[in-house]
């Protein structure tokens, strides 16, 4: 019986230092470059920036409110692991198969909450790979703000993301993912078009057009249907080897499909 109660209280005492350590890490100031917020762009019938907060610091806790809610982060470390690895690997492999990633790859995942993807690509060999989020969760996700990532000019060889819905700046958003890339590096993101996010989404995006005028130093790789979490597009992007700006009109490589777009 007091082995029994000692184990407990051992498993008590853990459970509470690890809850400890991540309330710690996640109310410290983020290491990142400083977020000075700017003006919202322009009402877009096809990229629609939800308005109202009162300050960037109060955007940040609305989206920390999803990313910490104990029965969410249950969820994903629990019923959704490894079903979602799983998905997300055969997501890789698939992208690997096609060229735009390798073993070798440096990767990172944007808004990787637990961590879930960055476990996928090194599940499937690509070993140099780590995820940044609001709220930390080491060693898979660091802590990192992706309007500002905590990162050097051309530090990756390939970003993913599935969370531009959750960017109050969709254009900042872009231009961290252009900065952080190598030239030559790839940027797939899973959206949704055509229809509203969850109620922690800061933007709803009605067509891939403004999202691709955003990506102004890359050329459009493929846009594909998926079936991602609630996601169903797939838009992949390469940065190019200068820093020219994407011109006017644009000439879309064959295999896109335009309907997409």
């Amino acid at each position: 019986m007091k082995r029994e109660i000692s184990g407990s209280v051992v498993r008590a005492f853990i459970f509470c230092l690890s809850a400890g350590v991540v309330l710690f890490l996640t109310v410290q100031p983020l290491q990142r470059r400083a977020v000075v917020p700017l003006p919202l762009p322009p009402p877009s019938p096809e990229l629609v920036i939800r308005r109202g907060y009162a300050s960037y610091e109060a955007y940040l806790r609305r989206q920390l409110n999803k990313t910490l809610d104990p029965r969410l982060r249950s969820i994903w470390t629990t019923r959704d692991w490894d079903r979602k690895i799983v998905v997300f690997a055969g997501f890789f492999s698939r992208l690997r198969s096609e060229g735009l990633l390798s073993n070798a790859s440096s990767c990172l995942c944007i808004g990787a909450r637990m961590g879930q993807e960055v476990a996928a690509l090194r599940r499937i060999g690509v070993h140099d790979a780590v995820g940044i989020d609001l709220a930390p969760r080491p060693p898979l996700v660091l802590r990192g703000d992706f309007h500002a990532q905590p990162f050097d000019d051309a530090r990756f060889d390939f970003e993913f993301s599935n969370v531009f819905d959750h960017a109050l700046y969709p254009d900042r958003f872009v231009a961290e993912v252009e900065r952080t890339l190598r030239p030559g590096g790839v940027c797939v993101l899973h959206v949704a078009i055509d229809r509203r996010g969850d109620k922690y989404s800061a933007n709803d995006l009605f067509s891939l057009r403004p999202l691709h005028r955003l990506f102004r130093h890359s050329d459009l790789v493929h846009v594909r249907k998926v079936d991602g979490f609630g996601l169903d597009t797939e838009i992949v992007f390469r940065k190019r080897n200068n820093n020219q700006e994407t011109a006017a009109a644009t000439t879309y490589a064959p295999e896109i499909n335009r309907n997409l777009l």
